[in-house]
Order: structure tokens, then sequence, then C-alpha cells
């Protein structure tokens, strides 16, 4: 799994370690972790503190892969922020996705209940025809 991570060092252990902050759930879908939890790094390995990395961890918990998280923050910055997307037009977007959803829904109803009125009227034309059909041939009789 991948999460976004910040280097820190560990002054008592003499080690660098890593905070986990948010982990991906989707392709466009993260979740911040509200206990952050630190994993600790092989001595020998030297980062830069505060430094953002993304990590790749096994399901047992061992590191995969890290990576700087510059480009990835810069593709976010690129892809979302930098077209004016912030979280209250995203907001106001699901709102109207919403209210669109609502909208169509009653007038899918509103058609449904048509075609049945529609269907009604179609039987009664029939069996007014078919009665003056009826009422026709008993004349001619």
């Amino acid at each position: 799994m991948q999460y976004l991570a910040q280097v820190h060092k560990n002054d008592f252990l003499t080690q660098y370690e890593l905070r986990l902050l948010a982990s991906k759930e989707g392709e466009y879908l993260w979740s911040t972790i509200s206990e952050p939890t630190s994993i600790l790094l092989e001595k020998g390995i030297v980062m830069d503190d505060k430094m953002l990395v993304l990590v790749e961890l096994s399901d047992a918990g061992d590191i995969e892969s890290i990576e700087e998280a510059t480009n990835w923050v810069m593709n976010l910055v690129q892809t979302f922020l930098s077209t004016g997307i912030t979280p209250e037009f995203l907001k106001q977007e699901a709102e109207n996705a919403e209210q669109w959803r609502q909208n169509l829904t009653l007038q899918n109803q509103d058609l449904a209940r048509r075609a049945l009125e529609l269907e009604a009227r179609r039987e009664q034309i029939q069996e007014l025809e078919e009665s003056l059909k009826g009422e026709k041939s008993n004349d001619n009789s």
C-alpha cells in the first residue's frame, strides 16, 4: 500500500524514521491518518529531515520503495490547484450533480406516469373502437 510520509530524524536512536501521514485508498482518493505511525529506517539511510516521501509498504509492513514526493505534489498542484479547483468548488459541483440526479429521477417518474396514462387511453380507444364495430355490425344485421 502507498503512503505519504514525512522523514524525521530520531535523535535518540540516531536513525531516520518515516511518519505516515496519509494512505492511498484509490487512484484519486487518499485518507489522512489521524494517529501518525512511525517506521524506523535502517541505520545508515540518510534523508533530509522533514522531507515528504511516497512510501510503498508490503502487507507485512516492510518498506518496498521510497521516493521523494516533490514531483507528486507538483502534479497535484498542476492538476487541481492551478485550475482553481477548491474544496468549496468540489462541494458545489457535488451538490449540483446531486440536484441534477434528483431532477432526472423526477423527470423519469413523470415520463413513466405519462406512459401509463397513454397506455390506459390507448386501451380505452381500442375498447371504444371494438364497441363501435360491434354496434355497426348489429345495425347491419
